[in-house]
């Protein structure tokens, strides 16, 4: 039998770890972004060194599972630095290397992506490289890079609920205590679920009306 009262009991509780969910993965996505815009364009260069140690934190971060990535800065990190860490500092860093490395790759395919044409009429034009990309190449690969970042913003919002492994108060965690403690399972994990189809819905119309605006998808 579905009981209502369990769901009026843990349903405060997830609503309080929703704010910490939305916090980090806010958080997690634009130092993400700004990580993924750096990285992306220097891959796209011709710095040998730099393309290479960013090529190297791409692949660690795509070849190994986020969950051992949030073990590791929350457990292995503080012992090798010997500096402790907060749970949601530690879930911050995770989510922010994480979805840096994965934006990375959208970056990077966005501007190679943008004809060559783009760059040497820019160029004879007197524009510095740093004038180029920034006025010619971003706006027409951000244009394209939009749906693939939409995708990773959803992707990154969802991958929060991982860091319950590290004790991170968030929705996945305050449902799985109440239940824990209440054996109210279906209550706990329905109401969570509901939870993420409103804060991925609310996402998908933002991201959607965005690209409206911008004209992605059409010519």
């Amino acid at each position: 039998m579905f009981d209502w009262n369990g769901v009026m009991t843990v349903f405060p509780r997830i609503a309080e770890g929703m704010q910490l969910t939305i916090y980090i993965a806010v958080s997690g996505i634009i130092i993400g972004f700004i990580i993924g815009l750096i990285t992306g364009y220097i891959r796209t260069t011709e710095h040998c060194i730099l393309k290479k140690i960013m090529s190297f934190y791409v692949w660690l971060v795509r070849s190994t599972p986020i969950i051992v990535q949030a073990l590791y800065i929350y457990f292995v990190l503080p012992r090798i630095l010997d500096i402790p860490f907060d749970r949601n500092l530690a879930g911050i860093i995770c989510i922010s290397i994480n979805a840096g490395a994965y934006i990375s790759e959208i970056v990077r395919g966005a501007i190679l992506s943008v004809p060559r044409g783009q760059w040497e009429a820019g160029l004879s034009l007197g524009l510095s490289r740093l004038q180029v990309i920034t006025h010619l190449i971003f706006p027409l690969a951000f244009k394209n890079m939009l749906p693939a970042l939409g995708n990773q913003f959803i992707i990154t919002i969802k991958d929060t609920s991982i860091l319950t492994v590290i004790g991170v108060a968030e929705m996945t965690y305050q449902a799985g205590q109440y239940a824990a403690t209440s054996f109210n399972l279906v209550e706990s994990y329905t109401t969570l679920a509901v939870f993420y189809l409103f804060l991925i819905s609310i996402l998908t119309v933002i991201l959607g009306l965005l690209e409206k605006k911008m004209g992605v998808g059409t010519k």
